[in-house]
């Protein structure tokens, strides 16, 4: 399949997305940005670009670091995160300069865009919708569930699809309750899945760290993706 890498910005920021596009595309496409982990834009985060590429999509796995920054050890994960977890506006504006960008691009119909996150990538697409972000639907690989402070009664056009491990020690049952609690306030299409005996980055095959609380489960990653494919059948 055609792929490519796509430098763009975030006010000064230099960032470079990943794009990978549907063999023989001819059509305006639905497209998916791809929101990596606290790593930055790895080669995770291209792989699934590529794999939404099969099932017919246009993926973007977008950058919310910099081009060229990537975290190897999880205090520098820790602080290439660090500065968009606590400044949820910032965070806001990057993701909405990775979906501009994708807007721009051949073949994209921009009516049938969504989103897909993985840890903090999932806290991340979750912020695009409640940004009030115009596309059809978000879907939360083990994302962080905390709401930010900045935006208060967000009107969330986006559906959400949440796909959480029971487990999850990032993201303990208050925290869950409240994003229930805040979806329903914001009278948002929103669903959960939860995964039972599952933990955080279940869907990350190198994630083996239970003293830390991320371990790959096979069959919670087989589910969530059949779950993820099922939702955008719907929407697109």
């Amino acid at each position: 399949m055609p792929t490519k890498l796509i430098e763009y910005y975030d006010s000064d920021t230099l960032l470079e997305g990943f794009l990978a596009i549907p063999n023989n595309v001819t059509d305006k496409t639905p497209a998916v940005l791809v929101t990596h982990d606290w790593s930055g834009r790895n080669e995770f985060a291209c792989k699934k670009a590529e794999q939404l590429a099969e099932l017919g999509y246009i993926g973007f796995a977008l950058d919310m670091y910099g081009k060229g920054k990537f975290g190897q050890t999880k205090e520098e994960k820790i602080a290439l995160m660090s500065p968009l977890a606590e400044n949820r506006q910032a965070l806001q504006q990057r993701m909405h300069a990775g979906l501009t960008i994708l807007k721009q691009q051949p073949h994209v119909d921009s009516k049938r865009i969504g989103a897909i996150g993985f840890c903090f990538g999932g806290l991340c697409v979750l912020d695009l919708a409640r940004s009030g972000a115009d596309i059809a639907g978000i879907v939360s690989f083990h994302g962080l569930l905390n709401a930010p402070s900045n935006i208060h009664n967000s009107v969330i056009k986006a559906k959400i699809l949440v796909l959480h491990g029971h487990d999850d020690p990032m993201v303990p049952s208050e925290q869950v309750l409240a994003f229930q609690q805040e979806m329903t306030q914001a009278k948002a299409d929103w669903q959960m899945i939860i995964y039972g005996d599952t933990m955080h980055a279940f869907t990350n095959p190198i994630a083996n760290d239970p003293g830390f609380g991320t371990v790959y489960n096979a069959c919670a990653d087989k589910r969530s993706w059949l779950a993820m494919k099922n939702f955008f059948s719907e929407i697109f």
